[in-house]
């Protein structure tokens, strides 16, 4: 039986370091600060947000929310995100997905500003990534890095399969997996023998978006195996992209859903939060 990674507890150990970092920093008179903002009343987003404010409350994080109607317009939502970018007093800025159709995401995220992207979706924080300079990590797959290094499962010289190719999940993953030294292959709906690629994987990181697509015959036995799906089965209880209990027997590590690579979405987020605030005021002092 595979060992299962409990990301609720690793999660729960980053908010407490962040927790002492924020008391530590507000001891030197820096607050930190993150404001969210969700247009419209998409359910999923209400969640997530409300998971964030509560992660914030926990950590010592001031959070500023703002809800903004279905109907409000690209301008009035950019001219808000201009506002926020020039306040001091604000470290990171977050607009929830989706948003709205009609308006345009990429816009959106380019508005803000890199300074404080902790979400890490910005095209300056993508492109650090991707030569290696110092910048905001998307928070899912720095996450799933920190499950992995937590658990004592080093990617450096194994075989990492990324099987999803999103700007979200899929390509930072495969480029900190390469980071970590990692060997790493990005497989995809395209992939010819996808269950052959797979089963190469030391290390098997899974973000297709099919509810238990990934069976035991895809998995090398005692690989680690993380789902990052969020889906629902024929019985309408969450479940992720991996057969938990198929691939369970066969693994030699994996994450559940839920419990497992969700909860870390969450904590990478509030580590970006402080980072932002450190580098912020460091350029002060610097200035």
């Amino acid at each position: 039986m595979a060992q299962i990674i409990d990301g609720k507890a690793i999660s729960q150990t980053i908010k407490d370091e962040v927790k002492q970092e924020v008391q530590e920093l507000s001891a030197q008179g820096i607050p930190v600060t993150l404001a969210v903002i969700q247009v419209g009343e998409d359910p999923a987003s209400t969640v997530y947000v409300n998971n964030k404010k509560k992660a914030c409350a926990y950590t010592g994080i001031r959070s500023l929310a703002y809800h903004l109607p279905e109907n409000t317009g690209q301008d009035e939502l950019l001219d808000l995100i201009g506002q926020l970018n020039e306040r001091e007093d604000v470290n990171g800025i977050l607009v929830q997905l989706p948003l709205p159709a009609g308006m345009d995401e990429d816009a959106v995220i380019e508005a803000i500003s890199p300074k404080k992207d902790v979400d890490g979706f910005h095209p300056q924080s993508v492109g650090a990534l991707c030569i290696g300079k110092p910048g905001f990590l998307p928070c899912t797959p720095a996450g799933i890095i920190e499950i992995l290094k937590r658990s004592g499962i080093d990617p450096a010289g194994k075989e990492c399969v990324m099987i999803g190719r999103s700007n979200i999940v899929g390509k930072p993953m495969a480029l900190l997996l390469l980071r970590e030294n990692g060997t790493v292959t990005v497989a995809h709906s395209r992939t010819a023998d996808l269950k052959e690629v797979s089963r190469r994987a030391d290390i098997l990181v899974v973000a297709t978006g099919k509810a238990k697509m990934i069976t035991a015959e895809y998995v090398k036995p005692g690989a680690a195996v993380i789902d990052v799906g969020m889906d629902r089965d024929e019985n309408n209880r969450l479940c992720g992209d991996v057969d938990f209990e198929a691939v369970s027997g066969i693994a030699g590590a994996i994450t559940p859903v839920p419990g497992g690579v969700g909860p870390m979405t969450i904590a990478m987020l509030m580590k970006n939060c402080v980072r932002a605030a450190r580098m912020q005021n460091a350029a002060e002092k610097d200035s």
